[in-house]
């Protein structure tokens, strides 16, 4: 029993051991502008980042981080570290946003690259690994993007996974692991999880329809058919509409000039709508036919749909309508419990953010009523001006005169 107790400390210290942090960014300082590159790419105008924790924060040194600045702009700024691999080992990528303009329309993902990347020179169709966070534009688009590149062509998530739309810090953790799985997680908690090969078309289907399979032509898929012996009664048949046998034609009603009377139509109480047979069993019925399926020959397993042998850079590459959002502690990882940790404090910062703003709002209300307060006597005093001005006595020689102007 000892014995495996001491085994279970050792595979533990191991595994601990094995975990890293392969890059770390919370921007403490304004040494990143050494190590981040703006993208020069021709054609595009660039918006610039500003380091602050923005009109309201919890702690402002610590909750600072990279802010787009001018509105109507393409953002791309990206830094490079220490090539590494995620294979047998889970992939974690972090980072924290904080739409404090209540953004309209605008990106709010980076983007991960491997070595190749030529960071003065990113733009929109700059080949990444993949693409991870929140995306916002209008009412109808509020979600966040997980886009994995395979074999070069770039692959959406088959699911909607809604983002955080308000104005405060979010947490945003993408997880993929050895076995092909993947969770999205939001302040730490899970938004959605999956299979990577279900969740996107990264492979052809397992299965496809039959090709010499066709159902056959006396195949019945209906499963009540009229009754053969059900017979229309003889009377069923009556007008939809009959004259209105209470109307009586106007005492005042001349033919010669209105034509020859005719009472007025009005729904028949005895029509039954058009007759068809009562529905029985149909005794020849065999279901509705599903097309046989059968293995793709196509289709090919890759239990590597998870990895990427070279990961190097990462940066933001994205729009912005109304600028405002600041970007901050990028982490990417195969430390879950660290990453774990580290979003953790998000809880603590939305408090201080929502008091802070809320201190904010009640003093700009404050103000508000006190500039409407100062601004209401002269508006009084207006009032009473137009009042004398109406009171004014009125020269009837002016009264005439202005009579004889009224059509100018």
């Amino acid at each position: 029993m000892k014995y495996s107790a001491v085994a279970i400390l050792v595979v533990a210290a191991l595994s601990a051991v094995k975990s890293e942090v392969f890059f770390e960014e919370k921007f403490l300082d304004d040494t990143w502008q050494e190590s981040w590159t703006y993208s020069k790419h021709p054609g595009k105008e660039f918006g610039k980042f500003v380091r602050t924790a923005g009109k309201f924060f919890n702690d402002e040194e610590a909750d600072k981080g990279l802010q787009t600045s001018e509105d109507a702009r393409f953002y791309a700024l990206s830094t490079k570290f220490t090539p590494f691999s995620n294979k047998d080992k889970p992939l974690v990528v972090q980072f924290s946003v904080k739409h404090e303009q209540n953004i309209d329309c605008g990106g709010g993902y980076l983007k991960v690259f491997d070595c190749s990347l030529e960071e003065k020179d990113l733009h929109g169709e700059s080949p990444y690994l993949l693409m991870f966070g929140p995306d916002i534009c209008g009412p109808g688009t509020k979600k966040v993007h997980v886009i994995f590149n395979y074999n070069g062509k770039n692959h959406l998530i088959n699911k909607e996974v809604r983002c955080k739309d308000d104005v405060f810090t979010h947490f945003y953790t993408l997880i993929v692991q050895p076995d092909g799985t993947y969770q999205v997680l939001i302040d730490n908690e899970k938004v959605e999880s999956g299979v990577l090969e279900d969740d996107w078309d990264f492979l052809p289907p397992k299965k496809i329809k039959d090709p010499e399979a066709k159902k056959p032509e006396d195949w019945d898929e209906r499963a009540t058919i009229p009754d053969p012996d059900d017979k229309k009664p003889e009377d069923w048949d009556k007008p939809e509409h009959i004259p209105d046998p209470d109307a009586t034609k106007p005492d005042d009603w001349d033919e010669e000039m209105d034509g020859e009377w005719e009472p007025p139509m009005i729904d028949n109480p005895e029509y039954k709508g058009e007759w068809a047979p009562k529905q029985i069993d149909n005794p020849n019925y065999k279901g509705i036919w599903k097309h046989p399926e059968i293995d793709n020959p196509e289709y090919t397993p890759d239990e590597n749909l998870y990895l990427h042998e070279e990961i190097c850079s990462v940066g933001l590459d994205l729009w912005q309508v109304k600028s405002g959002t600041i970007f901050d502690n990028f982490l990417i990882t195969d430390d879950l419990k660290y990453a774990a940790n580290v979003a953790e404090g998000v809880k603590k910062t939305q408090v201080g953010e929502k008091k802070v703003k809320d201190e904010q709002d009640e003093e700009e209300r404050k103000k508000m009523e006190a500039e409407a307060k100062t601004a209401k006597p002269e508006d009084d005093e207006d009032d009473d001006d137009a009042a004398d001005d109406d009171e004014e006595p009125v020269i009837p020689g002016e009264v005439e005169e202005a009579e004889e102007h009224d059509e100018l």
